[in-house]
């Protein structure tokens, strides 16, 4: 849509799931929300689909989001109480999808067709922000714990942003030695490894900043090199709060 920013803040880890004594990131998509609405108190939407709709997750973000920081609303897909979707969103300043089973969340947003109300609300400039599995499920791949312990590459994301999103890069053991073998070998496109406490930014579908609410976090691109691995490109970041 012409004239429109279409934002996406893809964390790694943190937010007030991971970090709630730590508002840095959080802070960070209600400021571009106020930006984008103009309202000192944005809208913000929760979709936690990824958690099973946990209620203590819920009742957190309620709490965190509460006036006069964010007006908090909530779309539950299990026990639904809207017939359609896309007005809800439609309505939000921002949508923020928490950490948690990545492949889960895909399934039933299709099903319920959120996939392409997402979509909908990204092109009207609704700010969409996640961290983990709400940070994931914007591009087109990734790896995955969904199917037990073991990580596994995903493919099948929405795929509004392209390559491969990695979150907790250096919190995870297995998250940097499969990512770097999966992009060398062509079995995911090349992409982004994130930190715990890192977001990247991206604005009409580039990559405009990244922030973090840690100064040890950081963010790399990952390219295949030729020869089955893969070659990591730091990116620049900027501590929120400094």
């Amino acid at each position: 849509m012409a004239g429109v920013a279409r934002t996406i803040v893809a964390m790694g880890g943190g937010g007030f799931q991971m970090e709630p004594e730590n508002p840095l990131l959080d802070d960070h998509v209600i400021a571009l929300a106020r930006e984008r609405s103009g309202r000192q108190t944005p809208r913000i939407c929760l979709i936690p689909t990824a958690t099973g709709d946990d209620d203590a997750l819920i009742a957190d973000f309620e709490r965190l989001f509460s006036p006069p920081r964010a007006e908090a609303r909530v779309l539950r897909l299990f026990g639904r109480t809207h017939d359609r979707l896309a007005d809800v969103l439609q309505d939000q300043d921002a949508v923020y999808v928490p950490g948690g089973s990545t492949e889960n969340l895909l399934a039933l947003w299709r099903l319920h067709g959120l996939d392409g109300d997402l979509r909908a609300a990204w092109e009207a400039g609704v700010i969409l922000a996640g961290m983990s599995a709400g940070a994931i499920c914007w591009f087109d791949a990734a790896t995955t714990d969904s199917f037990g312990p073991t990580l596994r590459p995903l493919r099948g994301g929405i795929g509004i942003l392209e390559g491969t999103f990695v979150p907790h890069l250096h919190g995870e053991a297995q998250r940097l030695a499969l990512l770097r073998r999966l992009v060398g070998d062509g079995t995911i496109p090349p992409g982004f490894g994130v930190d715990d406490g890192a977001a990247l930014v991206f604005r009409d579908r580039e990559l405009v900043e990244v922030v973090t609410s840690d100064p040890n976090a950081g963010a790399w691109r990952f390219e295949p090199d030729g020869r089955g691995g893969a070659i990591e490109t730091a990116l620049t970041t900027r501590l929120l709060g400094a």
